[in-house]
């Protein structure tokens, strides 16, 4: 069982540690972006370097408190909020961001787990390279917990996620030990790969402070263009074109649905949109190409072929990098349109590509039999992501209907489940979606997790609560 952290162990932390370590917890800590739950924790902790956090965590394991990391406060399914139980010990790497060094001949570099994502690309940049990891929270989100989160963003599609971004990384694990992993190595065949376990943990097996991140050549150009498609059937098939003629050029391929259109007319009307009637779907693709190649003629002969085949109706291709720009734009505004419409239940799921268009048929179909709502079906198609969000009609808010929200999320993940996909594709599990787990995971791969936690945290002290659910008299499997 843990302890509550009580004014006396905060006062004995704060002493051993340098003066401002230990502070008052501020709200900021304490939110969950969608605002369905508050956090509660006695107080934040802000060490400046990896043996600050040794220390911290190994007086919170020896005291049996709770650690929650916090990054950038930007996850979705609870994985930084705790609204119950003893009271816990925030940890955030804030002041941990610096970039410890770049190896532009081998495409790495190694920065600590507090720079935002913002900071890691610009610095990338800065030495002629890309950093490709790409999400609309990176201007906060931190790359500690893009890591410990294994996140996905836009372009997985050509240069995969998080976890295929990292080398090695330095950790602190649950007693308190330094793991010092970072290492610049493809290849590395010795043993347990702890690297990739670490790495979608969420917190609860150690905490992340700095990594070995690949790099990639900056493209010469970039390109996108916005392309309506009759159907995600006509999408998934436009996909296959693209890459057989683009080859490994094509970054993103996100589906986009009318309602994200319509909820960006209602709540953001200054945003621009490529379209003057938004159409029933569309797809934005971006490709970046090496020196020699043009990438607004290459999407022009991608959309004359897909034309020629009846997969497009209409297209935009960007002419300018202010009209890129704009087009991005529209894509990354949709979540922020759905925050503020108020979604009853939001659904982070994926599939096998053969299985999207039925899926998305079936589940419109299925949903409609539990009574009327407005869908809002889009993302990372090229990966088979789909953020599929179910809101009220016009006029009704998602409070009228929180009774029916754990109907809609059972309807949604069964059939998810049915097609072979995960009801967890990119934000992970969190506090959120223990239960998900605990339903649609196979059970041995949840007993052989349950046994790594508890050889790693015997305690149970790292981000209580996420990912497993504590077992009675301990963590034991």
């Amino acid at each position: 069982m843990l302890n509550p952290a009580t004014p006396a162990f905060l006062q004995a932390l704060a002493t051993a540690l340098p003066a401002g370590t230990i502070a008052p917890i501020e709200p900021r800590y304490l939110s969950d972006p969608r605002g369905r739950l508050g956090g509660q924790a006695a107080a934040v902790a802000r060490p400046r370097c990896v043996d600050e956090v040794a220390s911290i965590v190994s007086a919170c394991n020896a005291a049996k408190i709770g650690v929650i990391p916090f990054g950038g406060g930007t996850g979705l399914v609870l994985g930084q909020v705790m609204a119950e139980g003893p009271l816990p010990l925030v940890l955030s790497l804030e002041r941990m961001r610096a970039v410890r060094a770049v190896y532009p001949a081998e495409n790495v570099m190694v920065v600590e787990a507090g720079a935002t994502l913002v900071e890691v690309q610009a610095a990338a940049e800065a030495v002629g390279r890309l950093f490709p990891l790409s999400l609309a929270s990176q201007g906060t989100a931190r790359i500690g917990g893009n890591l410990a989160t294994n996140a996905g963003g836009v372009n997985v599609l050509r240069y995969g996620n998080t976890r295929d971004l990292c080398l090695g990384l330095e950790v602190v694990l649950p007693s308190g030990a330094i793991w010092h992993g970072l290492k610049r190595l493809r290849k590395d065949n010795t043993g347990y790969d702890l690297r990739n376990l670490l790495i979608g943990a969420e917190g609860t097996l150690g905490v992340i402070t700095a990594a070995s991140l690949k790099l990639a050549p900056m493209p010469a150009a970039m390109g996108t263009a916005m392309m309506v498609v009759p159907s995600p059937a006509a999408a998934l098939d436009l996909l296959a074109l693209a890459q057989m003629r683009l080859g490994g050029l094509v970054s993103a391929f996100e589906l986009i649905a009318r309602m994200g259109l319509e909820f960006l007319a209602e709540t953001m009307p200054e945003q621009r949109q490529p379209f003057a009637h938004a159409p029933a779907w569309m797809v934005l693709i971006d490709v970046g190409v090496p020196d020699g190649l043009d990438p607004a003629e290459a999407l022009a002969a991608l959309f004359e072929a897909g034309a020629e085949a009846g997969l497009v109706l209409d297209g935009v291709i960007a002419q300018s990098q202010a009209q890129r720009a704009d087009f991005w734009a529209v894509r990354e505004n949709i979540p922020e349109g759905n925050r503020r419409i108020g979604a009853i239940s939001s659904h982070d799921i994926s599939l096998p590509l053969g299985e999207i268009a039925g899926f998305i048929d079936a589940a419109g179909a299925a949903l409609a039999k539990l009574g009327d709502w407005r869908i809002n079906c889009f993302g990372h198609l090229g990966d088979g992501n789909l953020h599929y969000n179910v809101f009220p009609i016009a006029g009704e808010s998602r409070t009228q209907h929180e009774n029916r929200r754990l109907a809609i999320k059972t309807l949604i993940h069964d059939m998810v489940h049915a097609c072979g996909g995960s009801v967890s594709a990119e934000h992970g599990i969190g506090r959120l979606k223990v239960d998900d787990l605990e339903t649609y995971g196979d059970p041995v791969k949840l007993a052989a997790m349950r046994a790594i936690k508890a050889a790693l945290d015997p305690n149970g002290i790292m981000n209580p609560g996420v990912i497993l659910r504590p077992q009675q008299g301990g963590l034991a499997p």
